[in-house]
């Protein structure tokens, strides 16, 4: 396991997945907060452009219910075949799946739109397990042996559900439990590439699914960059208070580096609106 979280290390930074900041310029997230790392789980697909080039032929060809499952497993394959860190790290996968005893009675893999299905339908693929594609709005399809079908019945079935980032499981309350649900089955497993310990595993416990993940965002994993010189000192130590308490970490940057604020609302307009938003949700009061 510890051989697998230092591969998962060394994947992150190679393909830019997760990336840490300099330690006087903390990343701006979407929310209006900051922070000293950014994550891009996709990106383990093998780097950034080439996730991105996926994206788009989702977003191109997921209008076409019953083709799309079709057509991405065979771009996604493809790329299997092509891509050394991607394809190590679906073998790792189904390795992780294959000797996890709690998952034997998988009957089912489902996959959430749109980056869960980077990892969901090639471990089905593999492991030669019917795949359940479900949608944003709840409806889905199942390919199975190459056979798509949106006559989904699940009545009685146990799921795994792969997923590539797990945060907040948001998406799991509103969409892939209910969806899955939906159909009679039951989502019994979460399996996600990396765990951002956002609260996510809780949520789902709460909802009695059982959450796995291969790696943690956590000062473990920090501590394993550091070694491998993917990250100095300095980002170690921000890193380190800010994982202990993020708000009162970037309180107190923001306190020590009283430019930082002016320079962002003078920025580009994404950095602007985001600094605007900061101060309007007074996140850091």
């Amino acid at each position: 396991m510890n051989n697998l979280k230092e591969k998962l290390v060394t994947w992150l930074f190679e393909t830019g997945a997760l990336r840490v900041c300099p330690q006087d310029k903390p990343f701006w997230y979407t929310s209006g907060a900051i922070g000293p790392y950014y994550i891009n789980t996709h990106f383990l697909y093998g780097s950034e452009d080439k996730a991105n080039s996926l994206l788009k032929f989702i977003d191109n060809e997921k209008a076409d219910t019953l083709g799309f499952p079709k057509k991405i497993l065979e771009v996604v394959i493809k790329n299997y075949n092509e891509d050394k860190i991607f394809k190590e790290l679906t073998d790792e996968m189904i390795g992780f799946i294959n000797n996890n005893p709690e998952l034997k009675d998988c009957e089912y893999i489902s996959g959430g739109e749109r980056r869960d299905w980077f990892f969901s339908i090639i471990a089905a693929h593999l492991l030669k397990k019917p795949h359940v594609t479900i949608y944003k709005d709840l409806k889905a399809v199942i390919i199975e042996n190459g056979n798509v079908t949106s006559d989904v019945d699940l009545t009685g079935k146990k799921v795994l559900h792969i997923a590539d980032l797990i945060n907040e499981a948001s998406s799991y309350e509103r969409a892939w439990i209910p969806a899955i649900e939906g159909f009679g089955g039951k989502i019994i497993w979460s399996m996600a590439i990396v765990d951002r310990m956002q609260g996510g595993a809780e949520l789902l416990k709460s909802k009695e699914v059982v959450p796995l993940s291969m790696i943690d965002i956590d000062i473990a994993l920090f501590e394993r960059a550091l070694a491998s010189g993917y990250i100095n000192e300095s980002q170690f130590e921000m890193i380190s208070e800010y994982i202990k308490n993020p708000k009162e970490a970037m309180k107190n940057f923001l306190k020590n580096n009283p430019d930082f604020m002016q320079n962002a609302l003078n920025s580009d307009d994404k950095t602007k609106e985001r600094a605007r938003m900061c101060i309007e949700k007074n996140i850091y009061s």
